[in-house]
């Protein structure tokens, strides 16, 4: 079965070492998946590691969620997108000047990665956005963040599954969104307040599922990845 965003899983490496990430990788299919390069592997390893999980073949996320002026922004996405990633992130708080300048620095480049942005991180629930002074419910703050972002000409979000359905209505059915926090029924929640099962969040639109340890802690990653996608699709 040959799906439009496959595959549509993107394994988080969330490791310490280039070592790691490399071993559990060379166990996973670039068939199959793509992968997930976030802030600690990318601080202890550098760009170096990008190279060496595409030397595998595989399309990386890189999930560094830049938040700063909008040159440094820019440029630091520009330098990802020189390195030939697949997609990569910022804070959609950082606001339209810093995305508008980012798309735009990016356009005329020969590899354009995906664009995408933070909306509101899935640890976070609505007590702690009220004490950060944000009104309203965790929805409508999502929402609002994810209007700018299209607006701005961004690809799509990073949000809960659980807010994919009113991003999907508010911001058009071709307006990505990458969903972490997705945890097979039996798998524990870990540090994620706001989960979904990959089915479920198939089931209600989500594009991209990122998915950690239920594959990277599995005692076959391979497998574990094959029974997820065979979970929601992707394959028969």
């Amino acid at each position: 079965m040959t799906l439009l965003h496959s595959p549509r899983i993107v394994v988080a490496l969330d490791y310490a070492d280039a070592a790691s990430a490399l071993a559990l990788a060379r166990q996973l299919d670039p068939k199959a998946c793509r992968l997930k390069v976030g802030k600690e592997l990318f601080t202890c390893a550098g760009p170096a590691i990008v190279e060496q999980l595409q030397a595998l073949g595989f399309s990386l996320f890189l999930d560094l969620k830049f938040h700063d002026i909008p040159n440094t922004v820019a440029q630091a996405v520009r330098a990802a997108a020189e390195l030939g990633v697949w997609m990569v992130n910022v804070h959609a708080s950082g606001g339209r000047r810093m995305m508008e300048t980012t798309r735009e620095r990016v356009e005329g480049l020969s590899h354009r990665p995906l664009l995408i942005a933070v909306t509101v991180l899935t640890s976070m629930q609505q007590d702690e956005l009220a004490e950060l002074g944000v009104q309203g419910t965790l929805e409508q703050h999502v929402l609002r963040l994810a209007a700018l972002t299209r607006s701005s000409g961004f690809d799509g979000v990073v949000s809960s599954a659980q807010e994919v359905q009113p991003i999907k209505q508010a911001c058009g059915a071709g307006f990505l969104t990458v969903t972490p926090g997705i945890r097979p029924a039996s798998a524990a929640a870990d540090d994620q307040a706001r989960i979904l099962t990959p089915a479920e969040a198939i089931a209600i639109g989500s594009d991209y599922l990122v998915v950690g340890r239920p594959i990277t802690r599995a005692e076959d990653p391979l497998a574990a990845l094959h029974a997820i996608r065979q979970e929601i699709g992707e394959v028969v």
